[in-house]
């Protein structure tokens, strides 16, 4: 009797754990990669806008922007180059329910922290009410730099296709956003704000 409790008590236990870690990972729709404007017409579209309102951006349109980014389109490939295929990249989503890492293989965010760390990136005002923050790092110092500029062009040709406001940016604390995400061995490169304009 007393082993079946302890087995029923560690079979809860672990049951219990499962639903945390999955609590930390979420699973994305899967990103739509038809339709949208004309290319040459998303190029003439594309500008950098200082405006954001708080209006949410929803999980459809958020794994599309992230598939732009940094997502597994063909053969394990990127959607963007990398020099030897290093694909020594991370893209951090910062959202004010908290911030996580994507995860282009399975489409999926895991969290990385439950603090809204907006303020990280809030030493303009333009940044109050903006609800997406993508924080580009990596570890080649060679190549990531690169390899972020690849990322942020794609966003800003997606979101010039469906009416997404965007600024890529490196004033804010570096320092600071690497310290609390804990990410010693990741060159903090930089960010690129995205959301709706003021209706």
């Amino acid at each position: 009797m007393k082993k079946k409790l302890m087995m029923a008590l560690g079979l809860a236990q672990g049951l219990a754990a499962f639903d945390v870690a999955a609590a930390d990972s979420i699973t994305l729709p899967e990103p739509q990669k038809e339709g949208g404007i004309p290319l040459m017409e998303a190029i003439n579209r594309r500008r950098t806008t200082r405006e954001f309102s708080a209006k949410k951006i929803d999980d459809q349109m958020l794994s599309d922007i992230l598939y732009a980014a940094w997502g597994v389109s063909h053969d394990g490939k990127r959607t963007i180059p990398t020099a030897r295929n290093l694909q020594d990249m991370q893209v951090y989503v910062i959202k004010a329910d908290g911030t996580f890492l994507y995860d282009g293989e399975s489409n999926t965010l895991n969290l990385v922290s439950e603090k809204d760390l907006r303020p990280y990136f809030n030493k303009q005002d333009l940044m109050a009410d903006a609800p997406l923050t993508l924080l580009f790092t990596g570890k080649a110092p060679k190549y990531a730099p690169m390899h972020a500029g690849s990322a942020y062009q794609n966003v800003a040709l997606y979101t010039a296709g469906c009416g997404l406001n965007n600024v890529v940016r490196g004033m804010f604390d570096k320092e600071g956003i690497a310290k609390e995400l804990n990410i010693p061995e990741e060159e903090v490169l930089i960010s690129q704000t995205i959301g709706w304009p003021y209706m």
